[in-house]
């Protein structure tokens, strides 16, 4: 594993990618509402990325078709935006996106709820936007990998959520997945000892049921197996020798 040390001024360029990418979410945000479609989202994605002159970094990443992942519900990840998925009243919606600026990278996910959610869609919401918040706290210099991990699963688990496996977050920096993986559960004071320069990109996973998921014939949209509701929130992280600077905020 050859985790990448990025230099402040390197930093300072991710953190004008991740500025970008925040003013592309804050353009699809109000879309977000009932009888928008997904593909109404990407759009204004599309149209706020050409106004920025920010490269997507999803769109034929792997062959992935759309600069957003716009998954519904069920949907943990990869929901890819359609003109005939029209957002209900009580839905919930996760949009992850990523954009490149000046050759670096940034990565952000957002799950909103669309008017008036269920209880257990809000709870599951505020817990998993919780869970992400505690553990950017322990990307501090001399912590291990996993005391973020383990921050995640003990809040969400406690809660009676299951912490998806599969899908992991990642060192992020001119490539969208450098190392480390960085999963949702894990040991605490176990993984490699963090250091200033590492930049991560966190990203609590969470279904309201189990943690098991399955990927659709369409070989991106990943869904819940018990059919629960998924949140999923992420943020692109640098590690520097005063605390953790989330540069998607």
């Amino acid at each position: 594993m050859a985790i990448l040390i990025k230099t402040d001024a390197e930093i300072q360029k991710m953190r004008r990618s991740g500025e970008a990418l925040r003013e592309v979410h804050e353009a699809v945000r109000p879309l977000v509402v009932a009888g928008a479609s997904t593909m109404d989202l990407e759009n204004a994605a599309v149209a706020k990325m050409e106004a920025l002159k920010a490269e997507s970094a999803f769109r034929g990443y792997h062959g992935y078709p759309a600069v957003l992942c716009t998954s519904v519900n069920s949907e943990v990840v990869h929901g890819i935006p359609s003109a005939t998925r029209v957002l209900q009243d009580g839905d919930i919606i996760s949009i992850d996106c990523g954009v490149i600026v000046d050759g670096f990278y940034s990565d952000c996910a957002v799950t909103y709820a669309v008017g008036s959610p269920s209880p257990t869609a809000r709870k599951l919401l505020d817990v998993t936007q919780a869970s992400l918040e505690a553990a950017i706290q322990q990307a501090v210099p001399g912590g291990r990998l996993f005391d973020i991990s383990a921050t995640v699963q003990e809040m969400c688990e406690a809660e009676g959520f299951g912490v998806v496996r599969e899908f992991v977050g990642h060192g992020i920096g001119r490539s969208m997945h450098e190392d480390p993986q960085l999963p949702n559960f894990g040991v605490r004071g176990r993984g490699p000892r963090l250091k200033p320069g590492m930049v991560l990109a966190i990203e609590p996973m969470i279904n309201a049921g189990a943690p098991e998921v399955k990927v659709l014939p369409d070989g991106w949209t990943t869904i819940t197996q018990d059919g629960s509701l998924s949140a999923h929130f992420e943020h692109t992280v640098a590690i520097t020798r005063d605390g953790p600077l989330v540069l998607t905020r």
